[in-house]
C-alpha cells in the first residue's frame, strides 16, 4: 500500500532515558511506560 505508512515520532535522548528508567528501575513494564508516557 503506497503512501499508507505512518511518520516516525522522534523522541530526545532525555524522554528515551525516563522511558527506561521507569521499566528498568521502577519495575514498569513496557506497556505500562508507555501509558505513563502517553505514547501508547
Amino acid at each position: 500500500m503506497k503512501g499508507s505508512h505512518m511518520a516516525r515520532r522522534k523522541y530526545t535522548a532525555e524522554f528515551k532515558r525516563s522511558a527506561v528508567q521507569l521499566v528498568n528501575q521502577q519495575g514498569y513494564s513496557v506497556s505500562e511506560a508507555a501509558k505513563s508516557l502517553g505514547i501508547d
